[in-house]
C-alpha cells in the first residue's frame, strides 16, 4: 500500500494468475490477476457517511463533533480505500474532542464502489481515550493496536484467505494444446474432466504512522505472506508453499487545508508496495503469483519489487510521478521498467477526467511479427493514455454514467502504433428491489496487421486487476488476454442488501486480426474472428468488516476460431471459485 496523497486516495486492488503465452512454444508467459481475494484495498469510495452512535442532547455537538471528523479524515467520494490508510485516519481523527472511539463500517455502492461509514462515540471527559494499544495498556482487546499515542500509531496486520478451485474442460479440455511449451507447466495441469484444488495464504506484520511536525508525518509497513496451494490446478499439480516479503517500504505525508477550504497534501514513498495506475487499464498487476510462489488464483502477492512513487493533490486535482520495477516470477522476468506521469482532475461535478504517460526504458519482453521473427523489445514502448468518467447524478441517486477511454503505443526503436480504448453506458435505480445498475462495456485491443510494415499488436503491460475491471472473462481471459480482442460486455449489478452483491456478466470475444502472433501459439494463426462466448455469476458477501466471502461461477463456450484451431475437438469449460477472507 502507498498513501495517496494519503488524505484522499490509495491506489488500487485484486485476482488470479494466468499465463499470455508469445510467438512460440518455447516463448515465456506473463502473470495476470482474475479474482480479487483483497475486496477493499484500492476500490472507489462511492459515499462517506458519518454516524454518531450515542447522540447527544444538544444537536449542536453532534453536528460540531461530524465536522471536526470529516476534515480530520479528509476522506471524500471518489478517492480509493486502503485499510491501513484508513486506521492511520481513524487514530488521527480519535483525538478530536468529545470523540471516546470511532470505527469504520463497508458495505457496496451502487457502481461496483465501496459506501464508507465512519461511526463516532462521543464521549464525556472521564471517558475520553488518549492512548491505547497492547504495549500501552497491556490489554488484548486493544489488538490490532499496539501503540497509539501523541499521533503515533502502530498496529500489527494479519490476514488470511482460504480458497476452493474447480474446472470442468479447463482449457477446453486440450491442456495438450494450449499450454504447450509453457515454461510454467509442471507436472500434470487441469484439462479434460473434473479437477479441483485448494489455496490459501497469511500475510502478517507491522505498519505505523508519526507525526515529525504539525502537518508532516512519516510512515512505513513491513509485512511477510506465506503461501500454499495443494491440488490440480491450472499449470500444475504439485504441493507448494512460500515464504516472501511483500510490503517493505516507507514514505513522508502532508497536508493541510487552507483558511479558503482548499485541500493541499503530498506523498512521497519508496520501497516494495502496491501501485495502481487510474483504473488499472495500463498498471495494476504489479507482482506475479503461481509456480514456485503457489496461490495462483488467490493472488496474494501485489507489491512490486521497487515502486518510487511522488503524489501531489490540490481539491481534486491530482499528479502523479513513479518509477515501477514489478515483481515478476523468476522463471519468466522480463527485466521490465515502468516510469510514468499521470494528472487526474475533476472539472465539473460528476465528471472525472484524466491523462498518462508511461516509458519503458528496459525490457527483454519480446514482440514478434506475422512470420514468427522478433522484430523488437518493450524497452522504449511509449504509451500516451486519457479517459473520463461522468455520472449524471450523485451516487445513492437513479440515472446514467458514461466512460471512455483511449490509449496509443509508440516504441522509440521500431515503427510501432498499437491501440486499445473502451467505452461505457450504463444506469443506476438504487431505489428500485435489489438496487439494481446495468451497463454496456465495449473493449477493443488492436491486433497486428501482417499486411503493413508497422507493428500494431497491442501490449497489456500490466493490466488485469479483477473480473470487473481488465480480467474479461472468469475463464476466457486465460485464453485470449487483452491483446488482439474486441470484448463485448453486458453486467448488471445487484444489491439484495448493504453487504450482499451479485454480478451478472455475459460476454462476446472477437479478434481484430486473424494474425494472433504473439498470442497462445495454439491460436497464432485464426481461420474466424470469434474466440467464443462466456456467461458467469459473482457473489460477494461483507459478512463483517473483517471477514469476506466471494465466490463465482463461469460457463465458457469455445467459438470458430478456438475451435478450428483445436481441430474442433474443444469442449465447453465450466469453472466454479469460493473463497474466505478474514481481515484482523
Amino acid at each position: 500500500m502507498a498513501l495517496d496523497g494519503f488524505w484522499t486516495k490509495s491506489h488500487q486492488p485484486a485476482v488470479i494468475l494466468i499465463a499470455l503465452f508469445v510467438a512460440t512454444s518455447s516463448a515465456p508467459a506473463v502473470a495476470q490477476g482474475l479474482a480479487a481475494t483483497d475486496p477493499y484495498t484500492d476500490a472507489t469510495i462511492e459515499a462517506v457517511r458519518i454516524v454518531i452512535t450515542n447522540p447527544a442532547t444538544d444537536p449542536g455537538v453532534d453536528a460540531r463533533v461530524e465536522d471536526s471528523v470529516r476534515r480530520q479524515l479528509e476522506l471524500f467520494p471518489g478517492a480509493r480505500f486502503s485499510p491501513d490508510r484508513i486506521q492511520f485516519l481513524l487514530a488521527q481523527a480519535r483525538r478530536v474532542p468529545d470523540v471516546a472511539d470511532i470505527s469504520y463500517d463497508l458495505s457496496f455502492g451502487s457502481r461496483g464502489g465501496l459506501d464508507l461509514t465512519i461511526n463516532v462515540t462521543l464521549a464525556d471527559a472521564a471517558q475520553t481515550r488518549r492512548e491505547r494499544g497492547i504495549l500501552l495498556t497491556g490489554k488484548g482487546s486493544d489488538a490490532p493496536v499496539l501503540y497509539d499515542r501523541n499521533g503515533t500509531f502502530l498496529r500489527f496486520r494479519l490476514d488470511g484467505l482460504a480458497l476452493t478451485y474447480a474446472n470442468n474442460n479447463a482449457w477446453y479440455g486440450r491442456p495438450d494444446a494450449m499450454l504447450a511449451g509453457n515454461p510454467l507447466v509442471v507436472g500434470k495441469p487441469s484439462g479434460k474432466g473434473y479437477q479441483q484444488w485448494v489455496e490459501g495464504y497469511v500475510q502478517y506484520g507491522l505498519s505505523g504512522i508519526t507525526p515529525l511536525t504539525s502537518n508532516l508525518y512519516a510512515y512505513g509497513s513491513f509485512n511477510v505472506i506465506t503461501s500454499v496451494s495443494a491440488g490440480r490446478e491450472l499449470f500444475t499439480d504439485k504441493t507448494r508453499a512460500h515464504t516472501g516479503v511483500e510490503d517493505a517500504y516507507v514514505g513522508l505525508v502532508g497536508g493541510k487545508t487552507t483558511a479558503s477550504g482548499d485541500r493541499q497534501s503530498f506523498n512521497i514513498a519508496v520501497g516494495r508496495q502496491r501501485y495502481t495506475l487510474a483504473n488499472g487499464f495500463l498498471i495494476v498487476n504489479t507482482a506475479a503469483n503461481g509456480e514456485s510462489r503457489a496461490a495462483l488464483q488467490a493472488n496474494a502477492r501485489w507489491a512490486a519489487d521497487m515502486l518510487v512513487l511522488g503524489q501531489f493533490r490540490h481539491n481534486t486535482t491530482k499528479l502523479e510521478l513513479f518509477y515501477l520495477d514489478p515483481d515478476e516470477l523468476p522463471k519468466i522476468d522480463t527485466r521490465s521498467r515502468f516510469v510514468g506521469v499521470n494528472l487526474e482532475f475533476r472539472p465539473l461535478i460528476g465528471l472525472d477526467v484524466g491523462v498518462s504517460y508511461v516509458g519503458v526504458p528496459r525490457s527483454s519482453f519480446a514482440y514478434y511479427g506475422p512470420d514468427g521473427s522478433q522484430i523488437g523489445t518493450r524497452k522504449g514502448l511509449q504509451i500516451y493514455d486519457a479517459r473520463f468518467n461522468y455520472t449524471l447524478n450523485p451516487a445513492g441517486q437513479a440515472g446514467p454514467f458514461f466512460g471512455a477511454e483511449y490509449a496509443i503505443q509508440r516504441n522509440s526503436h521500431f515503427k510501432m502504433d498499437a491501440r486499445a480504448g473502451w467505452v461505457e453506458v450504463g444506469y443506476s435505480f438504487p431505489q428500485v428491489t435489489w438496487s439494481p445498475t446495468v451497463s454496456y462495456r465495449l473493449a477493443r485491443f488492436s491486433g497486428d496487421d501482417p499486411d503493413t510494415a508497422t507493428y500494431e499488436r497491442w501490449d497489456q503491460t500490466l493490466s488485469g486487476g479483477t473480473g470487473e475491471q481488465w480480467v474479461q472473462g472468469a475463464s476466457h481471459f486465460k485464453v485470449v488476454q487483452d491483446s488482439n480482442v474486441i470484448a463485448h460486455r453486458i453486467q448488471a449489478r445487484f444489491r439484495p442488501g448493504p453487504k450482499y452483491e451479485i454480478v451478472p456478466q455475459f460476454w462476446v470475444f472477437r479478434a481484430d486480426s486473424k494474425t494472433n502472433i504473439g498470442g497462445n501459439p495454439a491460436l497464432s494463426v485464426l481461420s474466424s474472428k470469434t474466440y467464443g462466448y462466456e456467461f458467469n455469476v459473482t457473489g460477494k458477501w461483507f459478512v463483517s468488516r473483517n471477514t469476506y466471502v466471494h465466490g463465482h461461477i463461469a460457463y465458457t463456450i469455445p467459438g470458430p476460431a478456438a475451435r478450428a484451431a483445436l481441430d474442433y475437438n474443444a469442449d465447453h469449460w465450466l469453472s466454479a471459485m469460493l473463497f474466505v477472507r478474514y481481515a484482523f
